[in-house]
């Protein structure tokens, strides 16, 4: 199975302190202007079985804010002046490898659970004239992985999936709701609405974001 999937996101919150326990607060979204973006994501799968399902995702995230700000700013150990054009990049790169079984599994209805490793590749840079401050961070996460897809006929289906978990560390969600229609027996196209939400609290980090993404998607299964 390969899976391609595209659209815009845009950034509803995204409240940044470095460190989480010393920094100033930022939104990115709030304090600076958030600009819409363009993205890209790529799965490819492996059935074992009749109910055993493999894959390995790639969902890279970059978005850009920029603005000014009327206070000095402290990120990440830099002091970033008031009235200073204030430049902002968020990268959440992410790194999957979901294991999911098919609990049920007939014509009309599909739902199965999983479990998803997540590897994360996030940085938040600050830029101003003549000053510079970045955070990165690399990081696993295991998560919850789900799927439910309801036929309404012999073509058209309703999917619900995503990997999702919480804790007293933090949170994340990666869900999407879309109406599925089959081309061929071998491909189907997918269009809806995708929610990439989460965040952490600790001494190192704060940050608490909440993307919307419009998705078109591909998949075709080799069988």
């Amino acid at each position: 199975m390969i899976d391609f999937e595209t659209g815009f996101v845009s950034t509803s919150k995204n409240d940044v302190k470095i460190p989480g326990d010393q920094g100033a607060m930022i939104s990115l979204t709030e304090d600076l202007a958030a600009a819409s973006s363009f993205f890209v994501r790529l799965r490819a799968g492996y059935r074992l079985g009749e109910r055993h399902n493999i894959s390995a995702l790639f969902a890279p995230l970059s978005m850009k804010s920029n603005g000014f700000l009327p206070y000095d700013v402290s990120f990440a150990g830099t002091v970033f002046l008031a009235d200073s054009m204030l430049d902002a990049k968020y990268k959440f790169n992410s790194y999957r490898l979901t294991y999911r079984y098919d609990i049920v599994l007939n014509r009309k209805v599909e739902f199965g659970l999983g479990l998803t490793a997540k590897l994360r590749d996030a940085a938040i840079i600050m830029r101003a004239p003549g000053y510079y401050a970045e955070k990165t961070n690399t990081g696993f996460v295991p998560l919850i992985n789900f799927r439910l897809l309801v036929m309404m006929d012999d073509r058209l289906g309703l999917l619900l999936e995503g990997d999702a978990l919480a804790a007293p560390q933090g949170r994340a969600e990666d869900i999407l709701f879309s109406a599925l229609y089959e081309l061929s027996d071998k491909m189907h196209m997918r269009a809806g609405y995708r929610l990439l939400e989460g965040g952490a609290d600790n001494d190192e980090v704060y940050n608490f974001s909440m993307f919307s993404y419009g998705s078109l998607g591909f998949t075709y299964t080799f069988r």
